[in-house]
């Protein structure tokens, strides 16, 4: 029988907050045209080569996605790639339960915030995260998880 251990500290979750579901939509200006599905079969097809298990998630709810950080923090996740959207600017709660758990989290944006408007310039995921990664497009994603193998 294998180690479940070794199963879940193979996993990284990929956590994606409110309006990311519309990407391909949404502004594709700024977004690009891939769906989060695209981004999830690029990850999956990445994480396979680096024997990696991704469990890619999506919310438009806060609480949600720390009720998922405490969820990676308990199972023991190698990391979580977190892309929480305009609760960057906004979420003490998710700096706090960023801090709260013992698993790396490296945020990840689509666009640069900081070339962008300049309320999104301040980031309080930023402030708690092992990292930040943005401004690649889709390939943010796939830069992240190479960050997240590596630690």
């Amino acid at each position: 029988m294998s180690d479940p251990s070794a199963t879940q500290n193979s996993t990284i979750y990929v956590l994606n907050g409110p309006n990311l579901n519309l990407l391909g939509l949404r502004e594709p200006d700024i977004y690009g045209h891939d769906t989060l599905d695209d981004i999830a079969g690029r990850l999956e097809d990445r994480g396979r080569e680096l024997g990696i298990e991704i469990d890619m998630r999506q919310s438009n709810h806060e609480g949600h996605l720390i009720d998922w950080l405490h969820e990676a923090g308990a199972r023991g996740a190698r990391a979580v790639i977190l892309n929480p959207g305009g609760y960057t600017h906004t979420s003490i709660a998710l700096h706090d339960a960023i801090k709260s758990i013992a698993v790396p989290v490296i945020e990840v944006h689509l666009s640069n915030p900081h070339a962008r408007e300049s309320f999104r310039h301040v980031s309080f995921v930023g402030r708690a995260a092992k990292g930040t990664i943005a401004g690649f497009g889709a390939l943010s994603y796939l830069l992240a998880l190479d960050a997240a193998a590596s630690l």
